[in-house]
C-alpha cells in the first residue's frame, strides 16, 4: 500500500511538472528586432576590379618645359549592398504576418587593401612627381564611379533585396514550425 502511495506521489509530481513546462515556454511569434538583425546579416559584398586614374597637365616645370602628372592604381573595390534594416516592419495577426521591406541600396564602398601591392601602382614614364594627395584624389574619384555604377545595377540591387526577403521568409517559417503554426506572409514593398 505504501509503495502504491509513493508511486502515485511521484506520478503526481511528474504530471504537475509537465504543466509548468508549458507555461515556461510561452507561444513565440516573429519579432521585429530579430528580423532587423537578419536584414543586417543579409548584406551582400560585390568585388569590382577598379582602376584609379590621375592625369594633370603641366603639373611641374618652367615656362614651356613642363611635365604632366600621370599614373593609375589597379585594385579590387568592395561594394556592400543590402536593405536599411531600420525600415523593416512586421505585423502579426493570427496566422498572417505582414512584412514591410524597403528597396536595396548601396550600404558602403571600400578598397580591398589586400589587393594593393607595388605592382598596383603604375606611374607613366616622364611623369611629374606623384604625391599622397594625388593618390587620395584618384582613389576618391574611382570609388565614387564604382559606387555610382553599382547603384545603377538594378539586377544586383534586386538580388540583394531578394536575399533579405528569403532570409526573412525562412525565419518566419521556422518560428511557425517550432510552435505548430503555418504562417502566411504578406509583403509590402517600400519603393523610395
Amino acid at each position: 500500500m505504501r509503495k502504491t502511495g509513493l508511486v502515485a506521489a511521484v506520478l503526481l509530481l511528474f504530471l504537475s511538472g509537465c504543466g509548468k513546462a508549458e507555461e515556461a515556454y510561452p507561444k513565440k511569434e516573429p519579432q521585429k528586432a530579430q528580423m532587423q538583425t537578419i536584414c543586417e546579416l543579409a548584406t551582400m559584398e560585390c568585388y569590382y576590379h577598379n582602376v584609379a586614374r590621375y592625369n594633370e597637365e603641366d603639373a611641374e616645370g618652367v615656362l614651356w618645359w613642363k611635365k604632366d602628372k600621370n599614373f593609375w592604381i589597379e585594385y579590387a573595390g568592395v561594394v556592400e549592398l543590402g536593405i536599411d534594416a531600420s525600415l523593416v516592419d512586421i505585423a502579426v495577426k493570427d496566422e498572417l504576418v505582414t512584412i514591410t521591406i524597403p528597396k536595396a541600396k548601396i550600404l558602403g564602398c571600400r578598397v580591398d587593401e589586400s589587393t594593393l601591392n607595388e605592382s598596383s601602382f603604375v606611374i607613366a614614364k616622364d611623369s611629374a612627381k606623384v604625391t599622397a594627395e594625388d593618390q587620395t584624389a584618384a582613389f576618391k574619384e574611382a570609388q565614387g564611379k564604382m559606387e555610382e555604377a553599382a547603384s545603377q545595377d538594378r539586377t544586383l540591387l534586386k538580388s540583394a533585396r531578394q536575399r533579405a526577403q528569403k532570409l526573412l521568409e525562412d525565419y518566419v517559417k521556422n518560428i511557425g514550425e517550432s510552435i505548430g503554426v503555418e504562417y502566411t506572409i504578406k509583403w509590402i514593398y517600400l519603393d523610395d
